[in-house]
């Protein structure tokens, strides 16, 4: 069975957790394209998706759901993204898409997060991906400094601006052993609008999808 095999299972699995007649919450990335696919067939059955990012809005207009402004929506079941790391106490790390700002704020108001992955992102510490942090451009120097302190190694990524008009400084030779922490820790630097530690969020569900099936962890 190949990766993307693996991403279409857990996607498909996570529709099973989607009540009727509800608002869903919808991340970003390879393997929610996947979700987003398996929502459209059971589109009727909502009443439409709250999205983190204009790739996934164009996606799901582009299907035939209806995408609603998060302004107007108080609360709603389900949130489903994926992840780039994922760790066995459910914290993540996410951003490779550049969506984990309006990710996080959409996970903040579902009252359930669902994270949706193949087993390849599955790991024991947080770390070996590199670290996103979306910054204010003008504070991208400083962030950098501040950043070689908490001893990561930064480094701006290069042609890519957020949904937000900010930058994203990706950050390697992590090892992340207390997420909570150091979550904290970056989101208070001066200029750092969040980074893609999914800590003080993470996930209720996970889905990861394997060789042998998919697998459902609480």
């Amino acid at each position: 069975m190949t990766q993307d095999e693996m991403k279409r299972n857990a996607a498909r699995a996570a529709i099973a957790f989607i009540p009727e007649n509800s608002i869903v919450g919808v991340g970003t990335g390879s393997t929610v394209n996947h979700f987003i696919d398996a929502l459209a067939d059971n589109k009727h059955l909502i009443k439409g998706a709250v999205s983190s990012s204009e790739q996934s809005t164009a996606r799901l207009k582009a299907l035939g759901i209806p995408v609603l402004d998060l302004n107007h929506v108080t609360s709603f079941n389900v949130y489903v993204d994926g992840a780039d790391e994922i760790n066995p106490q459910r914290h993540m790390i996410k951003g490779g898409g550049a969506a984990l700002t309006r990710e996080k704020i959409v996970a903040a108001v579902a009252d359930t997060f669902i994270c949706i992955v193949d087993s390849t992102k599955q790991v024991p510490v947080l770390g070996q991906f590199p670290l996103p942090v979306e910054v204010i451009p003008m504070a991208a120097a400083y962030v950098s400094r501040e950043l070689v302190k908490l001893g990561g190694t930064p480094f701006l990524r290069e042609g890519v601006i957020t949904d937000n008009g900010n930058v994203i400084i990706d950050v390697k030779g992590l090892s992340i052993t207390d997420p909570l922490t150091l979550e904290q820790n970056i989101n208070n630097i001066v200029g750092v609008v969040t980074n893609g530690i999914f800590a003080h969020r993470s996930a209720d569900i996970v889905l990861v999808g394997t060789a042998s099936g998919t697998q459902t962890l609480r």
